[in-house]
């Protein structure tokens, strides 16, 4: 079999695949299965019901759906068409999603369930375009036609005929998805990727990796409006693999119940598996807290020195064996991106069995650039470039990137495409690193964030961040101090770990604003942030720290779909509290 050049040709790798694969859908404990060829009417029957209401090749039509199978029926259908899939991240409030479709065109919107429905038509007067609006599931309202209205009559035997007469209506070039970048640093901008820049990232990505073979299954739950996700999937379609969809948060009982041979995630997912099981090895009894520590620390030595002995076969019965099963006990690897995984955190799950393989790439280069690999993988790296993609590092330190990955320009902003991509065809990706003698790939920071000092010192936050986060009691840190004489923090603490603590000490625990203002809970945290500054230059010290009474959220805005901080709107809410601790002084000065 060739290989293919569109998404419909990989569409038709997996229904031709055999033995047959399914898409299963997890949500609530349901573990619907949809087989290939129920797959591939549904995508006929949505395509033609689709052509029919007027979606033609190059229309705009936006998706707002959480994880399951009709996802990428959806996808699938609109890939057949020539139509332009424009995803919408559930958690988006009306005046985004006005947004998104506003600057879009969308000309049809798909809706999940009522509620996201309700969402939508908040939006809808602002969208002139906009003509029809679809409710995937429930009872829909006047004006808001059904999916099973939409949908039009197609049997199993004619559905491969039908799809098969529109594969030829899509070229490579031809665009496949508008992404709305998450906006950590501004207004979202709409990231035009063609089904060549999917369909090369796909085969070059697949060409590294061990990936389950059609008779494994995969488990999606990162949402499929994320980039890194529906990359992923589109890798197991290529393959012929089997998927299972649920939300992110029914994951860690979807993994124990598909036990799945892959999965992927952002870094705050595996950040709080590991905090939840250094928690529970904590509060056992006394005999189990050592046996516990004993356990971790020679899975850190034997991953370090890479000799197993006795010892480690011990324990692996006693206590690393029921970590991988938290995780189904079959699992070939995962994979996390997004964001920097903390080493501390890959380190320790490779040592117990737990491979995450963490890579880096971005919504406009579609999104791979570099991963590493079950053959050899470099914790604290990204990994080496994929087959097919060219990296270097420019004067001041940003990672460019060039190749079939890069994205055709940001929709209606041709001057932001040009300072994106410059005319040799390097995209520049924001991000500072360094390649290493081997060609593997070291994130330092985001070009944004570095903090540039009064006295003129560069400094990078998130590696400090990070540090702070390796305590137990740190949730989020973030760190400011651009154009300013030191550097402060506003730390959120984990509360669950610092009640346990203030419990045990006598300390109140029913008002969060006391306790986060309690003078053994500042001297607490006062001591995390010394020990991490004794790590740092005189310069990048924290000299100043506040804690905050509540977790950054999506829907607070703090925080992106990814979990990633969005420093402009923390700086918005808590700059008083920023401003606070310069205008008392006593900072001291850099040096």
């Amino acid at each position: 079999m060739s290989a293919p050049t569109t998404l419909s040709e990989v569409f038709r790798n997996w229904r031709q695949a055999t033995p047959e694969p399914a898409l299963i859908d997890a949500r609530g404990g349901a573990d619907r299965r949809l087989p290939a060829r129920e797959v591939s009417r549904l995508v006929a029957s949505l395509a033609l019901g689709l052509e029919k209401l007027g979606v033609k090749k190059g229309d705009r039509v936006a998706l707002i759906s959480g994880n399951r199978p009709e996802w990428h029926v959806v996808d699938f259908a609109l890939h057949h068409l020539g139509a332009v899939n424009v995803p919408i991240y559930t958690t988006l409030l009306a005046p985004q999603i006005a947004h998104i479709m506003k600057d879009s065109g969308a000309k049809v919107c798909i809706a999940e369930n009522p509620e996201l429905l309700a969402k939508v038509l908040e939006a809808k007067g602002s969208c002139p375009d906009l003509a029809h609006v679809v409710l995937m599931e429930g009872q829909p309202p006047q004006g808001v036609r059904s999916w099973s209205d939409v949908c039009a009559p197609v049997s199993e035997e004619k559905a491969p005929e039908i799809l098969e007469s529109m594969v030829p209506r899509v070229s490579p070039q031809d665009l496949a998805t508008i992404i709305y970048t998450s906006g950590t640093t501004g207004e979202p901008k709409g990231a035009m990727l063609t089904h060549d820049n999917f369909v090369f990232n796909a085969v070059s990505s697949a060409s590294v990796q061990d990936w389950p073979p059609h008779s494994e299954v995969a488990l999606s739950f990162l949402p499929l409006s994320h980039v890194l996700e529906r990359l992923v999937d589109y890798i197991l379609f290529y393959k012929g693999a089997t998927i299972a969809y649920c939300g992110i948060l029914e994951a860690g009982e979807a993994l124990r119940r598909i036990r799945p041979h892959l999965f992927t995630a952002v870094p705050r997912f595996y950040e709080k598996v590991y905090d939840r099981i250094m928690a529970e090895g904590a509060h056992g009894s006394p005999l189990k807290q050592k046996i516990f520590q004993a356990a971790v620390e020679e899975a850190l030595r034997a991953f370090r020195t890479g000799k197993k002995g006795l010892k480690y076969r011990l324990f692996d019965a006693l206590v690393y064996k029921k970590i991988r099963n938290a995780f189904g006990g079959r699992l070939r690897f995962s994979i996390s991106g997004g964001a920097p995984l903390p080493v501390y955190v890959g380190e320790f799950l490779h040592a117990v069995g737990i491979f995450v393989l963490e890579g880096y790439g971005l919504t406009e280069t579609s999104p791979v650039i570099t991963v590493n690999t079950t053959k050899k993988a470099k914790l604290g790296t990204v990994g080496p470039p994929i087959p097919g993609v060219e990296v270097k590092i420019a004067a001041d330190g940003e990672i460019l990137t060039r190749g079939r990955h890069v994205m055709k320009g940001y929709w209606n902003k041709p001057e932001a495409t040009r300072e994106a991509i410059d005319p040799e065809g390097w995209f520049h990706t924001g991000d500072i690193g360094e390649l290493d003698e081997e060609g593997y790939l070291r994130i330092t920071d985001r070009k944004k964030d570095i903090l540039v000092t009064a006295g003129g010192k560069n400094i990078a936050p998130q590696p400090i961040e990070n540090q702070l986060k390796t305590s137990k009691f740190v949730e989020n840190a973030v760190l400011f101090g651009d154009r300013k004489p030191y550097v402060v923090a506003l730390i959120v603490p984990n509360f669950e770990e610092l009640t346990h603590w203030a419990q045990a000490k006598g300390i109140p625990t029913d008002n969060r604003e006391a306790l986060i203002n309690h003078p053994a809970v500042l001297e607490l945290y006062q001591g995390i942030v010394d020990q991490v500054n004794s790590g740092l230059a005189r310069f990048e010290t924290i000299k100043k720290f506040r804690l905050l009474p509540e977790p950054f959220t999506m829907d607070g805005g703090e925080l992106t779909p990814t979990l990633k901080v969005k420093r402009r709107v923390i700086l918005q809410r808590y700059g008083h509290l920023v401003d606070a601790m310069y205008s008392e002084g006593d900072g001291g000065s850099e040096r």
